[in-house]
């Protein structure tokens, strides 16, 4: 039985992504490293630092031109400014508010597992008006290891006081899924339109183009036993 509902924030809750890719292409900019929308789609899921890391690798800069900016410092930016933009322009995902209301309704705990630092859930928890829709939200920056590490979906279980197996996941990302999957929850993949044939959500019990199109007979088929063993 499913006796939790738990859910990726960034892209999956908020349409956030293209705050972060703006920020993203505007920081790395300074570093002489000239981004595509496209390319920052490659790295969707991943914690900003690891963002830095992965682009660093594939084209590193100079510290004369980083200025003496670390690493850190560079995600630090991109994130004060996704901060800044999510706070006065983002808006839910369709069907995001629904599926919150889905579960509440049927006196089903919901929380966020985010891979984003607990201050900009909380801006998005603000920015969406659904702090009272919440039993609690949860960053995998308190964690060991961020996602796709299961660890920020094991401890939001533990606070929920719920098993693993009785917790309904709902991811955009490859990486977020496979923290997900690796925690043991069913789950549900709801992917982007730009990888959404990905092999990579094929972990996926059920895979969704939208929250939307989540209803009464997808949840029912994934409390049966037939489906998740």
């Amino acid at each position: 039985m499913i006796h939790a509902a738990i859910f990726d924030m960034d892209g999956l809750l908020v349409d956030s992504e293209p705050h972060w890719r703006a920020m993203e292409r505007e920081v790395f900019a300074t570093v002489g490293l000239i981004l595509t929308d496209e390319e920052c789609k490659q790295t969707t899921g991943l914690p900003i630092l690891d963002v830095v890391r992965y682009w660093f690798v594939r084209a590193p800069w100079s510290p004369e031109i980083a200025a003496g900016r670390s690493l850190e410092d560079l995600a630090d930016a991109i994130t004060e400014g996704v901060h800044e933009r999510i706070a006065h322009f983002a808006e839910p995902m369709p069907g995001a508010l629904a599926a919150l209301d889905f579960f509440v309704s049927r006196d089903i705990p919901t929380a966020i597992a985010s891979a984003s630092p607990m201050s900009l859930i909380e801006v998005v928890v603000t920015r969406l008006g659904i702090r009272d829709t919440l039993t609690l939200w949860h960053s995998a920056t308190l964690e060991a290891r961020n996602k796709p590490a299961p660890d920020v979906y094991l401890g939001t279980a533990r606070k929920l006081n719920v098993l693993p197996a009785n917790c309904l996941a709902f991811e955009d990302s490859g990486s977020g899924l496979k923290s997900a999957y690796t925690a043991g929850m069913r789950t549900v993949a709801v992917p982007g339109a730009f990888e959404y044939d990905d092999p990579k959500f094929s972990i996926a019990n059920i895979k969704l183009p939208t929250l939307a199109d989540f209803s009464v007979a997808t949840f029912d088929t994934l409390q049966t036993k037939e489906y998740y063993s």
